[in-house]
């Protein structure tokens, strides 16, 4: 039987082969290479790290953050790479959470019920 840590080496290696993976990887080397780019992706990685971790502890959601978070994220949405990136990580995330749901289901552990709020 092969040891579940080469298992997941190697899913990993698989992983970086996908499509989805390669496209998104390509779109952040693109858009990072730019300064606006990477102040506006980081500040939006911020604001939306903030409101997970508010909504994790059970607090309201701050109303200027929010409004913050809607302006970043328009002015990110006119640049296409910056769209396409964002669209880009989207689907590799969706491909993470499916493997996730793959394994919770061996484990029994509800993933769905992890995410809600």
């Amino acid at each position: 039987m092969a040891n579940v840590y080469d298992t997941a080496h190697l899913l990993a290696r698989q992983l970086k082969e996908t499509e989805e993976y390669t496209e998104y990887k390509r779109l952040k080397d693109l858009v990072y290479e730019d300064s606006t780019n990477k102040t506006l992706l980081d500040e939006l990685k911020r604001l939306q790290f903030k409101m997970q971790a508010r909504a994790a502890s059970g607090e309201k959601q701050d109303d200027e953050d929010m409004q913050k978070l809607m302006r970043v994220t328009s002015l990110l949405q006119l640049n296409n790479d910056c769209s396409q990136y964002m669209l880009a990580q989207f689907r590799f995330q969706k491909l993470i959470a499916d493997i996730y749901k793959i394994l919770g289901d061996v484990a029994d552990i509800d993933i769905d019920a992890l995410t809600q709020a």
